[in-house]
């Protein structure tokens, strides 16, 4: 039976998986299906050796077990429920051993998927796939351990990415001239012309951010020349154990900051919540609030600030009525900051500093690491630095000013946390992207959140 006749693959799909280099690595554009692209490799070499009697291993490394979990799943798993109607077709047994993180084939050979770590790399003796490889975290580390393992005879190694700046090894493999490497490039062109069902312009409109598109479909490396805070220190802060929404109420301590960054019509509402443990700020939330009414954002941000020891909300133009009626209520513990080239300053620098020092946790989100990685630090003709980033249709540096906020609020906190009832309505926990899209049930998507949860504050 020819396996391959059971997926079909774009012309430069087929030129990856034809390539039987023992180095190769991809650049590929985002939506271009490199996972899909690279686990079906993984698959058919699996098939090809158990054909011959033979059993092949591979080890696939994510950049967390999230994205691992997804290569599984969407990857091999997909390929090998293909293969296996195929067989079945024929009237031949064939069924794989299947867990959630790894699978067996009826001829012994072996896939596992695993979030990426030092340790771990050098615990395999196999086939490697680093996965979106741009993005690990201590990348040379991870290089480090891998490539003496399958420097051995007979063992291979891929490695697929979106490009991430300039400061990391998928860029020296990219651009190394030594011929070690066979080097795929499928920016979203490429992927287009050769049959991949996608609108380009819409996807350019839709991303409205020229780094990111040049970056992320054109498979550009982005100067970090001009970027405030770059590539690699955005990565080396994201974690998996930093979460969107709030999932874990009563794991969490009193010892919360926030910071609050207002829009209404253009730019987003963001509240950003962090947990400081030991000298480590944590993300505990992110709630995007898009075009969402005034009073629907007051009772949001008032369901958290009596949890938190102190908050600092922009109040600068729009954001002035609702930090005035946040210190009304909840008195020192919401602060407002009006933003100047002095104060923006102070806030760029001590979020820098964070990155830089590796205190911060921000979870694994292109947008929030787009965003953050937007801001530029400008000198102007007449000498004064100011800092700015595109207004794009995600924002206006939302994500990164309202994370500034809050590490501000960290640096020098209010008192014991107190509070006291301000409201009877259900509390909110969730930070779903269907607010930014004007989700009219305002109250559809409430969750636990904080609600029985007061005691133990």
């Amino acid at each position: 039976m020819d396996h391959k006749a059971a997926v079909v693959l774009y012309q430069y799909q087929k030129n990856w998986v034809a390539d039987r280099s023992k180095f190769k690595a991809g650049m590929m554009s985002r939506q271009s299906g490199k996972t899909f692209t690279a686990t079906f490799e993984i698959v058919d070499d699996c098939l090809e050796n158990e054909v011959q009697g033979q059993k092949s291993r591979w080890v696939i490394l994510s950049r967390g077990e999230r994205q691992a979990r997804e290569a599984m799943e969407e990857g091999i798993k997909r390929h090998l429920a293909g293969f296996k109607a195929g067989f079945k077709s024929l009237e031949y047994d064939w069924e794989p051993t299947i867990r959630a993180l790894e699978v067996v084939l009826p001829g012994g050979s072996r896939i596992t998927a695993l979030p990426s770590n030092p340790d771990t790399a050098r615990g395999f003796s196999a086939n490697v796939l680093l996965d979106e490889f741009a993005f690990h975290a201590d990348s040379r580390k991870i290089w480090q351990a891998v490539f003496p393992i399958v420097s051995r005879p007979g063992l291979k190694l891929r490695v697929i990415s979106t490009p991430n700046g300039k400061s990391n090894k998928f860029y020296e493999l990219m651009t190394d001239k030594s011929g070690t490497w066979s080097q795929h490039i499928i920016d979203i062109y490429r992927a287009v012309a050769d049959g991949l069902p996608r609108n380009i312009e819409e996807l350019k409109a839709g991303i409205s951010d020229p780094d990111a598109w040049a970056q992320e479909y054109e498979c550009k490396f982005v100067d970090e020349a001009t970027a405030y805070i770059t590539y690699e220190m955005i990565t080396s802060c994201e974690d998996e154990k930093a979460t969107m929404e709030i999932n874990r109420v009563q794991s969490l301590s009193s010892d919360l900051y926030m910071g609050v960054d207002i829009g209404r019509k253009k730019d987003l509402t963001v509240i950003w919540l962090w947990e400081k443990v030991g000298d480590v700020l944590w993300t505990r939330m992110v709630r995007r609030l898009f075009r969402e009414p005034f009073r629907i954002q007051r009772e949001i941000l008032f369901t958290y600030l009596p949890f938190v020891r102190r908050c600092c909300i922009d109040a600068t133009g729009l954001g002035m009525q609702l930090a005035e009626e946040a210190h009304e209520r909840f008195g020192s513990r919401a602060e407002s900051v009006t933003f100047t080239a002095a104060v923006k300053e102070d806030l760029a620098v001590t979020i820098r500093r964070g990155f830089e020092d590796r205190t911060l946790r921000i979870p694994i989100d292109r947008e929030i690491r787009d965003d953050i990685h937007s801001v530029k630090k400008i000198t102007t003709a007449a000498g004064n630095t100011r800092f700015d980033a595109e207004r794009t249709d995600a924002g206006h540096a939302d994500h990164f000013w309202a994370a500034a906020l809050g590490t501000h609020a960290a640096v020098n906190p209010a008192g014991p946390v107190g509070y006291e009832s301000v409201t009877t309505r259900p509390m909110f926990g969730s930070s779903e992207r269907s607010d930014r899209h004007g989700n009219d049930d305002h109250y559809e998507s409430y969750r636990s959140g904080f609600a029985g949860q007061r005691g133990a504050w």
